[in-house]
């Protein structure tokens, strides 16, 4: 668990890192195409490889019941709110 969230954090410094290449790409060196394509595969790489990570980081060990609207849970919420 606790290696999961260290490799999480290096992956998310290692994108933002990989953004601001595009943008000095993009800025300094004048090379609109070059930038934009390490941009976009920095998007990419954020959706498909850091966001997968942080959601089973955020969601191991919880259980789905919690947090879904069946009749047993909206039962709960109805009696709390009478109180």
């Amino acid at each position: 668990m606790r290696t999961l969230g260290i490799l999480t954090q290096i992956v998310a410094v290692l994108i933002g890192i990989s953004f601001l290449v595009g943008f000095y790409v993009m800025q300094v060196e004048n090379d609109q195409a070059l930038g934009n394509r390490i941009i976009g595969l920095t998007v990419l790489a954020s959706v498909f490889i850091l966001l997968p990570m942080f959601l089973v980081l955020r969601w191991r060990g919880k259980k789905l019941k919690d947090y879904t609207l069946s009749d047993e849970n909206l039962k709960k919420m109805k009696d709390r709110k009478e109180r």
